[in-house]
């Protein structure tokens, strides 16, 4: 793959050596085989930016400094974020149940809407299924080209889930799914008679003024400039430009915002220097618990709500939360006390479950060497 790449330090005071590291990472990341890669870290001292590779298989353009990106699941901090702005307004309580929300909609199959309460939808201890085999049952190029313009209603993606039986009981263990915070988004719905989309913009963009973040629900088509993303839908197969999302799960509240590095910094930055919640609320969203060792999470990685916290090599933790869609991953990470904070974009993924695994590594790597750089 030709190699493209710049780097710039938009602050005179920033040291060489953390650009030259970025730098380097960025380049180690891209030659796991990603095709573009893209940097942002904002700092006491200013900001960093890297870029590596292309934007574009075919043009060769470079990726775009400051691009749009499809966020993935770093909604899901959002939606957290408004959801406990109502408990802050005592709206609703951690400790309420989706019965007593959504009556009826958690039901059949063995799930009980009794038993499991927002707490649980927004840490993953619910037990529901993830309804994306509903809708996606094999990552095919097929699929992928025969369903991407789908559209499914919150209450239907729902139904899918409830077909199957919980994982565990509510509240006695841990699995990710998208399915809680498809109910977090009907929950704000008929708490504030306004949809989440509605809500996020009132509540965090515009107090924030991030005028590039996007809640565009099936709107396919993301702003420029952006880089394109690529996806390998088999081994050995050719990379295929997967640039327009996949609607049947990239229009909710599970997974749909666009938006910037540079927003994405700033409103992670926010949320947990506490402009947006209360410090009681905030130090809820913290609390964790454990996520099992083979999730696919590094070891010692802990569940807040909408937060995730991973051990840093330096010590302490940083806070944040990842995304990833058909030919994508991107992840914003901050330090506890919200003086570092990085968003790193890869723009395409491979078929082989070990080149992937290698290509997260690689992210992992640039983000702790980064926020850890002269600890």
């Amino acid at each position: 793959m030709a190699m493209l790449q710049s780097t710039v330090a938009s602050a005179g005071t920033q040291s060489a050596s953390i650009t030259r590291s970025v730098q380097q990472d960025a380049d180690a990341l891209r030659d796991t085989g990603v095709t573009g890669v893209s940097v942002r870290l904002e700092t006491p001292q200013g900001t960093v930016t890297a870029r590596s590779g292309v934007g574009d298989l075919i043009t060769r353009r470079p990726v775009p400094r400051n691009g749009y990106l499809r966020l993935g699941s770093i909604t899901k901090t959002y939606v957290a974020g408004v959801m406990l702005q109502l408990v802050d307004e005592q709206r609703i309580r951690l400790d309420q149940t989706v019965e007593q929300l959504l009556p009826g909609v958690v039901t059949g199959a063995g799930n009980d809407g009794w038993t499991v309460t927002v707490r649980d939808l927004l840490q993953h201890t619910s037990g529901l299924q993830d309804y994306l085999p509903g809708v996606m049952p094999d990552q095919t190029a097929d699929t992928y080209y025969t369903h991407r313009w789908r559209t499914y209603r919150p209450e239907q993606l729902v139904a899918l889930a409830m077909r199957h039986a919980p994982v565990f009981p509510a509240g006695t263990d841990w699995e990710y799914s998208n399915t809680n915070y498809v109910l977090a988004g009907m929950i704000i719905k008929k708490v504030t008679g306004r949809s989440w989309e509605e809500q996020v913009h009132a509540r965090i963009l515009r107090p924030l003024g991030l005028h590039r973040t996007e809640t565009p629900g099936t709107w396919p088509f993301l702003r420029s400039p952006h880089a394109s993303n690529h996806q390998q839908f088999t081994v050995d197969a050719p990379l295929l430009d997967t640039t327009l999302p996949y609607l049947p799960m990239d229009s909710g509240a599970d997974g749909s915002m666009t938006g910037t590095a540079r927003e994405l910094n700033l409103f992670f930055t926010a949320l947990v220097k506490g402009r947006l919640l209360s410090p009681t609320t905030l130090a809820a969203m913290r609390t964790t618990v454990a996520v099992p060792q083979d999730s696919g999470f590094p070891v010692g990685t802990r569940n807040g709500l909408g937060l995730f916290s991973t051990p840093l090599s330096c010590g302490g933790s940083y806070l944040g939360h990842g995304g990833s869609g058909i030919g994508y991953l991107i992840m914003t990470a901050t330090t506890a006390d919200g003086r570092r904070t990085i968003t790193v974009s890869a723009h395409s993924r491979p078929a082989d479950q070990l080149t992937a695994e290698r290509q997260e590594a690689a992210l992992r790597t640039l983000i702790d060497r980064a926020l850890c750089h002269n600890a």
